[in-house]
């Protein structure tokens, strides 16, 4: 099992109770370009700390938000390629729906995958909901704009023999040709974020590394569906490296100290969906059953705990979030039997995606949390992790 260390490199000073939105609408004079700066580079220097205590890099972009000040994941993505030296650099992602250009997403991917010298995990979402407004796209056929976008990268970027001519429905290029060609052949690998049946179908017919995020327990039926998949198709069993489940991780030596940075983690889960109503719900961004699911649920994403609690995913109770699996919780040993657990019920992960800073967190604290995590817990995941699911 591999761990990625991710923060969302969130603005927190923006988070304060006369903001009824921290998305969209929230003006840009409450960020200050200076503050801003410092919380650019303690980030930039967790994630080398966490390249040289052996974990790999998780980057992630939204837009116009407190919550995530990397509106260009391609930026840190770059920096770290060139200042790292043997971590793998996920970005989860690019929402390519909401791009206008493709064309430019796989120049991006070639050249920091030749930067990093072959070290660039290629992962691309559909987009969050909130942002559909500032894409000057619709909600309406999102899912087609990402399997057209998709296709186009990936053909962008394995092509060879110069020029190609690309006329879909919703891009238009007379001449296609990527300079440079990627490190990796014919591309990097691929990640696509699902849990939809029809989402996840389409992931495992491509043989993709297949990551939910903050679904807790619930991510068994949707890694089983994969699993589902490929024997439909005949393909050989997927192997845990297919796998990937993102988590908020609070961990030190002493568990009340962990117990109390949970408490700060947590506000990542109370406030990352404070956002002014007309951006909940774009038309066509849900499909009628996941629509109907929101409803069933007041509007919340509620999840299962190991013990068949139902419990809202963002304003649950801390030890009901652990028994749901979303947070992991404690000291060191907590923390890795948590995992192992965890790995065990959702029938084997290649990959733990570790939201190791969030929210009020410090740097000196999201440091210890990486250093703990690879000295610790990160040894005993890749000796005991289950073995897969047949």
């Amino acid at each position: 099992m591999r761990i990625y260390h991710f923060s969302e490199q969130p603005y927190p000073k923006a988070w304060v109770p006369e903001n009824k939105s921290i998305r969209i609408v929230i003006p840009n004079s409450q960020c200050d370009p200076k503050e801003l700066a410092t919380i650019y580079h303690e980030r930039l220097d967790e994630w080398l700390h966490a390249d040289e205590m052996g974990l790999d890099i998780m980057i992630n972009e939204h837009h116009a938000t407190a919550t995530c000040v990397c509106p260009v994941a391609a930026i840190p993505l770059a920096v770290l390629a060139r200042q790292t030296r043997r971590a793998r650099l996920l970005t989860l992602g690019y929402p390519i729906a909401n791009r206008l250009d493709p064309v430019r997403v796989a120049e991006e991917f070639a050249m920091i995958d030749v930067l990093s010298r072959g070290r660039l995990e290629m992962g691309l979402v559909r987009g969050i909901q909130y942002e559909i407004p500032l894409s000057i796209r619709s909600g309406v056929g999102q899912m087609d704009r990402f399997w057209e976008a998709h296709d186009l990268i990936i053909k962008a970027l394995s092509t060879r023999t110069g020029p190609f001519d690309w006329q879909g429905e919703h891009f238009q290029y007379p001449k296609v040709n990527v300079w440079p060609q990627p490190w990796q052949q014919p591309h990097p690998p691929v990640w696509i974020t699902g849990r939809s049946p029809q989402n996840v179908r389409e992931i495992a017919e491509r043989g993709y590394v297949l990551a939910t995020f903050l679904s807790g327990y619930d991510t068994r039926p949707v890694f089983d569906n994969y699993r589902k998949t490929c024997a439909e198709l005949g393909r050989p069993v997927p192997g845990r490296d297919r796998f990937a489940y993102l988590g908020i991780v609070a961990i030190a030596q002493d568990r009340r100290e962990a117990w109390r940075r949970a408490e700060i983690m947590s506000g990542y889960l109370r406030s990352s969906s404070i956002v002014a109503e007309p951006f909940n719900t774009p038309p066509g961004y849900f499909s009628v059953p996941d629509a109907a699911r929101m409803l069933k649920g007041a509007g919340r994403p509620m999840v299962t705990t190991k013990d068949g609690k139902k419990v809202d995913a963002f304003k649950g109770e801390l030890e009901d979030l652990v028994k749901a699996g979303i947070m992991f919780v404690g000291t060191p040993d907590d923390v890795t039997e948590q995992i192992l657990e965890f790995d065990d019920k959702v029938g084997g992960l290649g990959h733990f995606l570790m939201m190791g800073h969030a929210g009020h967190m410090t740097h000196k604290e999201a440091c210890d949390q990486i250093t703990l995590m690879a000295k610790e817990v990160m040894p005993r995941l890749r000796k005991q992790a289950a073995p897969q699911v047949a």
